[in-house]
């Protein structure tokens, strides 16, 4: 992930603002408000600054991705292109949703809020969505994994454990 975040801050860091930058990557699957950190450290963006900045561009596609993808995903398997994808990504999504069937709202906060490859706000919206979940507590539950995953990416992309 630091390899793409190092890419956007040279690439896009040349022709926009450094908040901008920061934005984009935190709307961005997989990257989302982790690789957002690492880029407002790389370019030297204040902690302070790039939190909210981070945290509204990683909330901002939650409620969109809870409302629409299982009506996208339909659509896209009507093509045969698409289809073995979506099924795919379907696939792996409830896979990884084995350890939340009991405990959905904890499961899922601690899904989205543990910064591990391919957790994250995405990935926690496409599982809500697919097992069903009330979008409000979905909605809690990946707000609060958020602000838990930006709380241990800025200790470490800030070096803030070091000065502990």
């Amino acid at each position: 992930m630091e390899g793409i975040a190092t890419w956007f801050a040279s690439t896009l860091g040349q022709y926009i603002s450094a908040k901008a930058v920061i934005f984009i990557v935190s709307l961005m699957p997989i990257l989302e408000c982790r690789g957002g950190l690492i880029v407002a450290s790389l370019l030297k963006v204040n902690i302070w600054e790039a939190i909210p900045i981070c945290i509204i561009g990683n909330i901002l596609p939650i409620p969109f991705i809870l409302l629409f993808i299982k009506r996208i995903f339909r659509w896209l398997k009507r093509f045969k292109w698409w289809k073995p994808k979506i099924e795919k990504l379907e696939k792996r999504a409830m896979n990884k949703s084995s350890d939340m069937s009991n405990g959905e709202f904890i499961g899922l906060l601690l899904f989205v809020g543990i910064p591990l490859p391919g957790t994250g706000a995405w990935t926690g919206s496409l599982i809500a969505s697919l097992l069903e979940m009330d979008i409000k507590r979905a909605s809690v539950a990946i707000f609060l994994g958020v602000l838990m995953a930006t709380v241990i990416v800025s200790a470490l992309s800030y070096g803030l454990l070091s000065a502990i």
